[in-house]
């Protein structure tokens, strides 16, 4: 049995704790009497950055290109008509009909002019500041894999997240708060849940911490009944205790990861409350993101995106906010899955992502912090332009499809890449995740192709063996 000594003492390390847990919430405050244990204290960057942070906005369900980002014309003037060369090609749930145009006129928004949808008149009115890449390709057109592809570089499970890398590089900017938050949306976690998250062989303290407006940290407020003296003297044991149990087994990160979780958890009951508390929030901003919104679903969303500057502004390295869930019994109910019918979907989804997600972006720039947080939108892959047969929905696209970036040392008003006149495929500088990511990783100032951690005989890294930064969208 595992033991220490403290004092004159032969005290077993887990009946001790299993007697003090059980009313104890100090337990987590290790780390106001001693150092954080395994915590990442180096900062690596490979040239000077241009993004201290970053903002990850990520719609689950595979958003469809061509009814949002990527203007086709030319759907509109073959609408009914078969794809040509391709035909009633089989896809991911079957066959595929004939070519159908976005429900939707596409408007020019901004100086640039650039088409977006006309349900996105919110977003469309930051098109100036957004680079597009417009070739993105997938290697998965399954969802939990694919979302996994998307934040992960790799589509099976266990590798680490985008923001475990970044973590793992850069830390946090502060100690008191997680370098790496998820934000799920109200309706669950995307699919895959927590594998979009993961550490995976990095240490594990660099694991994303999820949290929403909804559902804050828990159990923050010690017990009345304990004193501020006998709280502090078990702080000062458990903290020698775990001290000297990490010393003792140093090749297990996740004990020190254990540890450093309780200790960030401790310094969080002083900071996390007022990091999470939208009373100061004045009723302007809360009307600009759309709190009060009957929509429920709106309403939630616009908390979670005020919940992601507040944290932004507090030095949260890495946020990933999600605007959907997994996938239900009903397509295109929970997320942007739109198989049956793309209207109805759309119309209930559009809306919710639209105004909150836009209003994080104008706030974001008229506090200064777009001067230095990169923002990037993701969806796991894309849509067809045929309806799916049978139903007026798209199929799975993981040919074609769009992502956009804006902020801290983005070339705002861009385009990269094509799709051919349909959104069928990718066509002009067919690009990949690595590339996105190996650009992301360059704004941060670090060098993607240096980044990496030795395992299972392999120095991995997030671009996996590819990726070449887009510099068409730097500024």
């Amino acid at each position: 049995m595992n033991s220490s000594i403290f004092g004159n003492e032969l005290i077993a390390r887990r009946d001790f704790l299993g007697s003090v847990s059980q009313g104890l919430a100090g337990v987590a405050l290790a780390s106001l009497v001693a150092p954080s244990i395994g915590s990442a204290k180096t900062i690596v960057r490979h040239h000077p950055a241009k993004a201290k942070r970053v903002l990850q906005i990520f719609c689950p369900g595979a958003v469809s290109q061509v009814d949002t980002w990527d203007y086709k014309p030319a759907l509109e003037r073959h609408h009914g008509q078969p794809l040509p060369e391709e035909g009633a090609f089989l896809s991911f749930q079957g066959k595929n009909g004939n070519l159908m145009k976005s429900p939707w006129e596409f408007r020019a928004y901004g100086q640039t002019g650039k088409r977006l949808s006309s349900m996105l008149p919110h977003l469309g009115a930051h098109v100036d500041d957004m680079a597009f890449v417009h070739s993105l390709t997938s290697k998965t057109n399954t969802h939990g894999p694919g979302c996994v592809f998307m934040n992960t570089g790799f589509s099976a499970d266990g590798f680490p997240a985008n923001g475990a890398w970044v973590s793992y590089a850069l830390g946090s900017a502060n100690e008191n708060l997680p370098a790496y938050v998820v934000i799920p949306d109200i309706r669950g976690e995307p699919p895959s849940g927590k594998a979009n998250w993961t550490s995976g062989f990095l240490p594990a303290e660099h694991q994303g911490v999820a949290l929403n407006a909804q559902k804050t940290i828990r159990n923050l407020q010690s017990p009345e009944e304990y004193s501020p003296q006998a709280e502090s003297d078990y702080r000062r044991f458990l903290a020698q205790l775990n001290q000297r149990h990490a010393a003792d087994s140093p090749e297990i990160t996740e004990l020190k990861a254990r540890i450093a979780a309780y200790e960030l958890a401790g310094r969080m009951q002083i900071s996390a409350p007022e990091a999470t508390d939208f009373a100061a929030e004045s009723v302007g901003t809360k009307k600009l993101y759309g709190v009060d919104d009957p929509n429920p679903l709106k309403a939630a969303y616009a908390k979670n995106c005020i919940l992601a500057r507040r944290l932004l502004e507090r030095g949260v390295r890495f946020i990933t906010l999600y605007s959907g869930s997994r996938a239900s019994g009903v397509d295109g109910l929970l997320n942007w899955d739109a198989h049956k019918k793309l209207k109805a979907d759309y119309e209930r989804h559009i809306p919710i992502l639209d105004q909150p997600s836009a209003a994080l972006i104008t706030d974001l720039k008229s506090r200064g912090l777009l001067d230095d947080t990169l923002v990037i939108w993701t969806s796991e892959f894309g849509r067809m332009p045929t309806h799916q047969e049978g139903t007026t929905g798209r199929d799975h696209n993981p040919d074609a499809f769009t992502l956009w970036m804006l902020g801290a040392g983005v070339k705002g008003g861009t385009s990269y890449g094509a799709t051919d006149e349909f959104g069928r495929r990718a066509a002009e500088h067919p690009t990949t995740v690595y590339d996105f990511y190996a650009t992301v990783l360059d704004l941060l100032g670090i060098d993607h192709e240096r980044l990496t951690f030795y395992h299972n005989g392999i120095e991995r890294r997030l671009t996996d063996v590819h990726g070449q930064s887009i510099t068409e969208v730097i500024a």
